[in-house]
């Protein structure tokens, strides 16, 4: 299928946060109160530019995400969801709400799922009150639970997310935390080990000593018993933190890993749109006033590097074909043939079929191996 009429991915930035958090950056995006219908008015317009300059694309995914898009009445929810349908059309879309598991937002779920939201994404991070506490979380162990309860009554889809590798937790905590997690039977899970963004609570206390994270060979035992457990309950990982039943996978984060075309729309946005990277003012009252900060025409040697760094996160790898349609380079042009060989001898990657790929050993060492690899 041409790039051109490929299906496209349309993700929807809402920037507004209920309450300050010490791992992510939207803390200045806490409001009190807001004109909800502004902003819808004003995320339909933006949807209406991407529109007209993607002719003829239709949608596989649309993705509500940034601060708290949960907070969104479902009737901001269903007018967007009818608008991208009016826009673009849908393909079989997998129309994708990352909420928090909080009482008053699960009151809205089954307004979501009248507007057409068919998958949830909760926010649960730990099944521990302590960890919940110790990660900022506004919710405790029960309220997140019962929001996974309502969440699996009224979506066919439902995903969420834990983190691991947490300060303190010993190898034997982990286990018996993924265990209860597989339980619940969701068709997909996202498992990250806790990382130290800059800027955040967490780096401070990390450079001030008061933060100890679990030893590295801690954390890659930990890695692999997620890798062994997920695949045993029949949730395999496709991605490096990503794990899912066959066919459940997220098709709209599938595009991105897979150097698709995707639109964003909202405060805070990016997108990739026909070789072209846009981004969106950052704060709201600014991307109110003028939406799109930049448009920027991207080289071939920057989308080549962008679908290396990507596309090796997924287990399947990198297609040769679809890298070179999509970025304008031959695969063998973009990897550094001293890196290729220097990773290959140590296996941590396999270049067969037409395929580049991680093998288990180095999928953990992601970062590493793309960095060799584009030296």
């Amino acid at each position: 299928m041409s790039e051109i009429t490929a299906p496209l991915a349309l993700y929807v930035h809402w920037p507004f946060c209920v309450s300050k958090c010490p791992y992510c950056d939207f803390n200045s995006h806490v409001r009190e109160r807001i004109d909800e219908a502004a902003w819808r008015d004003a995320l339909i317009a933006d949807m209406d530019y991407e529109a007209r300059l993607t002719p003829g694309r239709r949608l596989s995914s649309l993705f509500f995400g940034g601060g708290t898009p949960s907070l969104m009445s479902p009737e901001t929810v269903g007018a967007i969801i009818d608008a991208a349908d009016r826009l673009w059309g849908f393909e079989n879309a997998e129309i994708t709400l990352e909420a928090n598991p909080s009482s008053v937002e699960a009151g809205r779920f089954v307004g979501f799922a009248a507007a057409g939201v068919n998958r949830v994404s909760l926010g649960l991070q730990a099944l521990d009150d302590a960890a919940l506490k110790a990660l900022g979380r506004a919710h405790d162990l029960a309220e997140g639970l019962a929001a996974l309860d309502v969440a699996q009554r009224h979506f066919p889809r439902v995903s969420f997310d834990l983190i691991y590798a947490r300060e303190g937790q010993r190898p034997e905590e982990w286990e018996a935390e993924l265990t209860r997690a597989l339980a619940f039977g969701t068709e997909h899970l996202s498992l990250y080990q806790l990382t130290i963004e800059p800027g955040t609570a967490f780096a401070t206390r990390a450079r001030l000593g008061r933060l100890t994270l679990p030893e590295e060979d801690a954390s890659l035992g930990m890695f692999e018993m997620t890798r062994a457990m997920t695949a045993a309950a029949g949730l395999p990982a496709y991605e490096v933190s990503n794990h899912a039943r066959p066919g459940a996978e997220s098709r709209h984060n599938l595009t991105y890993w897979r150097y698709g075309d995707y639109v964003g729309v909202g405060p805070g946005a990016h997108g990739r749109r026909g070789g072209m990277a846009t981004t969106r003012e950052r704060l709201p009252e600014t991307w109110l006033k003028t939406p799109v900060a930049n448009e920027t025409p991207l080289e071939a040697s920057t989308r080549a590097d962008e679908a290396l760094m990507m596309g090796l996160r997924l287990l399947e790898g990198i297609d040769e074909a679809v890298f070179a349609e999509r970025t304008g380079k031959r695969l063998g042009d973009v990897v550094s043939r001293a890196g290729l060989d220097e990773t290959t001898q140590l296996g941590l990657v396999v270049w067969e079929n037409e395929r580049l790929r991680l093998t288990d050993k180095g999928q953990p060492l992601l970062n590493a191996v793309v960095s060799r690899l584009l030296t």
